[in-house]
C-alpha cells in the first residue's frame, strides 16, 4: 500500500486543541493505549447498540481500553485527543466466531478442494507435517490477517493439538498478537482417528496454567466433535468443570437432541455450519443459549451445503472465515456472500421480511460477540464496554457517496478500506497500515515453506 494517496491522508485535528500539531494523536507503535482519553469524530458512527443508536455525523470517546460515550455530540473530558474522521465509518470491530488460524501458513492451497479433498489433504497429510514453531507462525499470520481486515475478535477452533509443545506454541502466538482471541482446544484429526474423541488431561493443564482469566484478552474453550455416549458426557462434564463453553462443527445426521438427551449438551455452544439441520434442532440450540457459526464462502465452495443465512431462522447466526486454505481472512467476503445466499433462499417468500444489510452486520459484530460469550465486553459501540473499534474511510470514488453507511460497509467497501483498528483500546493498525513490521514473519513463513516442501509435497 506504500505510495497510495488514501492513506496519506492525515486525520483533522482541532487546532484550538492541545495535541494539535503533534505528529500522530494515536497510541504508539507499541501498542500502548493513549494515555489521553480519545474523541473520535466520524461522519457515521453505527453503534450496532439499539439503545445507543447510530449517529450521523457522530463521536466515540475511547478512555482506557474503554468505551466512555457515544453520541451525536460527547463532551469529551479535559486533555482529550480530537481525531476528526469526516470521511469515516465507525463501528465495532468485527467479530470472526470459527477460524482454523494455524491453516494462515497454507494460505491460499486448496482453491479447489471439495469438504473431502480439504480432510484428507490439508488435516490429514500436511498438519501433522507441521511443528510447534510452524503452526505458532501460522496462527500469528492469521492474526495479522484478521487486523488488517479490520476483525478484533476471533474464535480459534484449533484442531490441531498432538502435543503440549504444539499447543504452548498456538497460545503464545494468540497473546503476542493483540488480537482478542477465544482459543478453542480441538484434537487433531489424525488424533482423532487414531484415539477417539474424548479430550485429553492436558486441557486442565492449559485452564490452569495458561488460560486462566475468564476476562482475559484470550480465554478459552473446547472443541467437542462427537464420540459415544460416555465420551460427549466426559467432553462435556470437563468444559462444567473448567467453565468453559464449547464449539463443534454440526451437519445433518449429527443430533442436537441427542446431545441434550445425554446430558452432553453444554450450554453457549458454538455449532459451525449447520447446513441443513432443521427447525427442531435449531430451536434446541437457541433454548441452550448457544447460536451458529456459518461460513458462507467456504460452505458455497467445499460443498457443505446451503449456507443457513435466511432471516427465517430463530438462533443467533455468526459469520466466520473458516480455513484460508480456501478463503480469504476478512469479513467483507463472508459478508457478501452470506447477503447473497440469503437473498436468494427468500426469493418468492412473502410472509417474512427478507435479510437485510443491517441484519448482516449485526452477524458480523454484536451476535458473534454474544454466541462466543463475549456480548458484555464487545461487538457494539457501547459505553463501558471494551474499546474494540473499526474505522473505515470512504473517501475515494469506489465507495462514496454514502446514502446508506450499512449498505457501504457490507456490500461495497474491502480491506483497502480499513483506517484504524482498536482493540481494547490499543491502535494496532492506523493509516490503513499495521503498527507492526510483518517483514520478519513473511521470512519465516517463506522458510517454512521451504522445510514444508521437503517433508510433504504440496499441491
Amino acid at each position: 500500500m506504500e505510495g497510495n494517496a488514501f492513506y496519506e491522508q492525515p486525520v483533522r485535528r482541532r487546532r484550538d486543541h492541545p495535541a494539535a500539531g503533534r505528529t500522530c494523536g494515536f497510541p504508539d507503535a507499541n501498542r500502548r493505549r493513549s494515555p489521553m482519553p480519545t474523541l473520535f469524530r466520524a461522519a457515521h458512527v453505527l453503534s450496532m447498540d439499539s439503545s445507543v443508536g447510530d449517529h450521523s455525523p457522530g463521536q466515540v470517546l475511547v478512555e482506557g481500553d474503554r468505551i466512555g460515550a457515544v453520541g451525536a455530540t460527547v463532551v469529551p473530558p479535559s486533555g482529550t485527543e480530537v481525531v476528526d474522521l469526516p470521511d469515516g465509518i465507525l463501528l465495532p470491530g468485527f467479530v470472526d466466531s470459527h477460524r482454523h488460524m494455524w491453516e494462515a501458513l497454507l494460505r491460499g492451497i486448496a482453491p479447489g478442494h471439495s469438504l473431502d479433498d480439504y480432510l484428507s489433504d490439508v488435516l490429514g497429510r500436511l498438519a501433522p507435517a507441521l511443528g510447534p514453531r510452524d503452526l505458532h507462525l501460522g496462527t500469528l499470520l492469521s492474526a495479522r490477517a484478521a487486523l488488517a481486515s479490520g476483525i478484533t475478535t476471533v474464535q480459534d477452533v484449533s484442531n490441531v493439538q498432538e502435543s503440549p509443545e504444539i499447543t504452548d506454541a498456538v497460545i503464545a502466538a494468540h497473546l503476542e498478537s493483540g488480537v482478542r482471541t477465544v482459543f478453542a482446544y480441538g484434537r487433531s484429526f489424525p488424533g482423532l482417528m487414531r484415539d477417539g474423541f474424548a479430550l485429553p488431561g492436558d486441557v486442565r493443564r492449559v485452564r490452569a496454567d495458561l488460560l486462566p482469566a475468564a476476562n482475559g484478552l484470550v480465554t478459552m474453550a473446547l472443541v467437542t466433535e462427537g464420540g459415544d455416549d460416555d465420551v460427549e458426557r466426559r467432553n462435556a462434564g470437563l468444559a462444567r468443570d473448567l467453565g468453559l463453553r464449547a464449539a463443534r462443527h454440526l451437519s445433518v445426521g449429527k443430533s442436537v437432541a441427542r446431545l441434550r438427551d445425554i446430558g452432553a449438551l453444554v450450554p453457549g455452544t458454538t455449532f459451525i455450519h449447520a447446513n441443513g439441520v432443521d427447525e427442531g434442532e435449531l430451536a434446541i440450540i437457541a433454548d441452550s443459549g448457544g447460536g451458529v457459526s456459518v461460513s458462507p464462502a467456504v460452505e458455497l465452495t467445499m460443498g457443505h451445503g446451503y449456507p443457513m443465512t435466511s432471516a427465517r431462522h430463530h438462533v443467533p447466526i455468526t459469520l466466520s472465515t473458516d480455513v484460508e486454505v480456501t478463503v480469504p481472512a476478512d469479513m467483507f467476503t463472508q459478508m457478501r456472500a452470506a447477503y447473497q445466499a440469503g437473498r436468494h433462499a427468500e426469493h418468492g417468500v412473502h410472509d417474512r421480511p427478507g435479510l437485510s444489510v443491517r441484519d448482516v452486520l449485526r452477524m458480523a459484530t454484536l451476535a458473534g460477540a454474544r454466541v462466543l460469550g463475549l456480548g458484555e465486553r464487545t461487538g457494539s459501540l457501547t459505553p463501558g464496554k471494551r474499546a474494540d473499534l473499526l474505522v473505515l474511510r470512504a473517501s475515494r470514488a469506489d465507495v462514496a457517496p454514502v446514502l446508506d453507511p450499512y449498505s457501504t460497509v457490507v456490500l461495497q467497501m474491502d480491506r483497502a478500506h480499513v483506517d484504524t483498528v482498536l482493540v481494547d483500546g490499543r491502535t494496532l493498525v492506523r493509516n490503513g497500515r499495521p503498527l507492526t513490521d510483518d517483514a520478519p514473519l513473511l521470512g519465516q513463513a517463506a522458510e517454512a515453506i521451504a522445510r514444508l516442501r521437503e517433508r510433504a509435497p504440496l499441491p
